[in-house]
């Protein structure tokens, strides 16, 4: 009985250990990512204007240093950092591995899209970075092939809670975020203490400050009150895959025009973002996107706002810029919900706040990550509602999804007809192949 007890205590004791190893290394790191985005984005771009029409120019660099330096052969494999976080998810899944070299080359790649004004997000170079470190990590203490697995899903949690202030949702984004309708509860412990440390690291150690969304009041819970927010969360959810199929698309196309010539590819899409920089008359929709999304939260933005970050930010990251989607779907669902204050007689803080995280979960897949940035975000109010739109956005988010390499399994598996650990690009293709209608 001793042995045992002296077994667990020495695996929880490693777990605690290499979580916060972790942690704190992605939770500095994620700092300088926070800070360097902030001074870049509003201490230079936004004063400068002139900064958009070096986009294409950003993006070729971008293309170049991918091009030469993101591909590492490691164990019989190719493993291209241009995957990002499908090439962190296919690591959980011990089809590749994260290089070391990732986190520096997403670092940069994400501060010339942020300082040209390619709209993006952070957390997609957090979560890369954290990926990037767990791999130290694992190649340092000679991890085994198992464990190693766990290690990336604690990575990933210490860069996304870290890079949102969201602790308890970075906890659970890592376990749940690699395979849909599975979560990985072994790997609890070094995913719960990275995070903390990771976000602790952020916030007491370096002093960063997140931005905060209030809701100023949230509808009494009646049956017409709920009947909204589930007919809400299945539109936000229609509106995140249209995102999705736009971006991948545009991947896709742009890559089959260039035969995945990154300079070109992102040389071209600035190009495009520039016109419609120029289209639009206003760099609102360029970079991070932070005033506005503040700005849905207490009064009225343009109604249409949500659709132009959608297009912005599809040609930006579909083209072969770097940064992160979430900020994206963030700025897409509250101006979404803003704007639908005009015809819902619901509270305009709430109906942003409800567009945030249902945009969000459908796109991430992650109803129980999703859920609980709510109730970090918003100080647990209107607990029943977001609840509720989690597991609506996500059942009706379908197939679709911003990782392809994300694998299907139970609740959504089986509504889907789909063979459970297929992954989301192996059912689009063959739904494609087999000319199924769209569900």
């Amino acid at each position: 009985m001793l042995l045992k007890y002296k077994n667990f205590f020495s695996i929880l004791g490693l777990w605690i250990f290499f979580g916060s190893i972790i942690g704190f290394i992605v939770g500095s790191a994620t700092t300088f990512l926070l800070e360097v985005n902030d001074f870049l984005g509003d201490e230079v771009r936004l004063k400068r204007d002139w900064l958009i029409y070096f986009l294409p120019l950003g993006g070729a660099l971008i293309g170049y240093v991918y091009m030469n330096y993101g591909k590492v052969f490691l164990n019989n494999t190719v493993n291209d950092t241009a995957e990002l976080n499908n090439l962190v998810i296919d690591s959980v899944h011990g089809k590749k591995e994260v290089p070391k070299r990732m986190g520096g080359i997403v670092y940069f790649g994400t501060f010339i899209t942020v300082l040209f004004g390619g709209s993006t997000g952070r957390e997609g170079a957090a979560i890369q970075m954290g990926g990037s470190v767990a791999a130290a990590v694992n190649k340092f203490f000679k991890i085994n092939k198992l464990d190693r697995k766990t290690l990336l899903m604690s990575g990933i949690s210490a860069g996304f809670g870290s890079a949102f202030g969201a602790p308890i949702t970075g906890a659970v984004f890592g376990m749940e975020m690699t395979a849909i309708g599975k979560l990985k509860l072994a790997a609890f412990v070094p995913c719960l203490t990275a995070s903390f440390v990771g976000h602790y690291v952020t916030t007491a150690a370096w002093g960063h400050e997140h931005e905060t969304f209030i809701i100023q009041s949230v509808p009494e819970g009646s049956m017409i009150a709920f009947m909204k927010v589930i007919l809400l969360a299945v539109l936000f959810s229609l509106v995140s895959v249209s995102y999705c199929q736009l971006r991948h698309g545009i991947q896709n196309i742009s890559e089959k025009l260039f035969n995945k010539n990154h300079i070109k590819r992102a040389f071209v899409g600035g190009l495009i973002v520039v016109g419609l920089t120029l289209v639009v008359g206003s760099q609102d929709y360029n970079g991070r996107g932070l005033q506005m999304l503040e700005q849905s939260f207490q009064e009225d933005v343009p109604p249409f706002a949500f659709l132009a970050k959608l297009v912005f930010t599809a040609v930006t990251l579909g083209s072969g810029f770097v940064g992160g989607e979430a900020l994206p779907l963030f700025f897409i669902g509250a101006t979404l919900g803003n704007a639908l204050h005009a015809f819902v007689d619901l509270p305009l803080s709430f109906l942003a706040a409800l567009g945030l995280i249902s945009v969000f979960c459908a796109g991430a897949n992650t109803p129980l990550a999703a859920f609980l940035l709510a109730m970090e975000m918003f100080d647990g109010k209107g607990l029943e509602f977001f609840f509720v739109a989690c597991l609506v956005s996500y059942l009706f988010s379908g197939h679709h999804g911003l990782w392809p390499s994300q694998k299907i399994y139970g609740l959504k598996g089986r509504l889907y007809r789909i063979p459970p650990g297929k992954t989301l690009e192996i059912v689009e293709k063959t739904k494609k192949s087999n000319g199924w209608s769209r569900r």
